[in-house]
């Protein structure tokens, strides 16, 4: 199922206001099921590996009766060793088939929480943006052909979970 955002300017520009945002919350709850049909059944950390592009790592942080909190990442290495990146934290709702980046870091190098919803109050605009590129990013990963089906996933090797497994959420930012 294809999505896309409605809510424009008058300059053709998505409109970066509540039902915009509201609208790209659902958007990424619909690709997020199409990236993780099954969330429920999907073991709590997993790889989906396509030949030639780089592996797409999801952690499940959390599962309750109406949510699933998942991270996002790549793994990166660099002189001082591997590091997730864009490493985004979702929480997606059920019941209300809408998800919301809850926090992303390490972009760009940067080994910290740049977002985090859950220490910091943000504006419509910065909730917008940080969503805007999650819904892109989705697209790019589900057009490589990144599914995490029973069967076509792995699990990470050792090393990678130790970078992983490092929580997202911290009260610097």
């Amino acid at each position: 199922m294809r999505c896309t955002v409605r809510h424009f300017q008058d300059n053709g520009i998505p409109a970066q206001n509540f039902a915009g945002l509201m609208e790209l919350y659902e958007c990424n709850y619909i690709r997020l099921r199409n990236l993780v049909p099954d969330p429920d059944n999907m073991h709590e950390q997993v790889c989906s590996r396509i030949d030639g592009v780089l592996d797409l790592h999801l952690r499940i942080v959390e599962r309750c009766k109406f949510t699933t909190t998942l991270n996002l990442t790549y793994i990166f290495h660099d002189e001082t060793g591997n590091f997730p990146a864009p490493d985004i934290q979702v929480r997606m709702y059920h019941d209300a088939q809408v998800a919301e980046v809850i926090s992303c870091g390490r972009r760009r190098g940067k080994r910290h929480a740049s977002y985090n919803r859950m220490f910091n109050r943000y504006t419509l605009v910065e909730k917008w943006r940080m969503n805007r590129f999650l819904q892109k990013w989705l697209g790019y990963c589900l057009l490589q052909g990144h599914r995490f089906i029973q069967g076509r996933v792995v699990l990470p090797e050792d090393e990678e979970l130790q970078s992983v497994n490092k929580p997202l959420l911290s009260a610097e930012s």
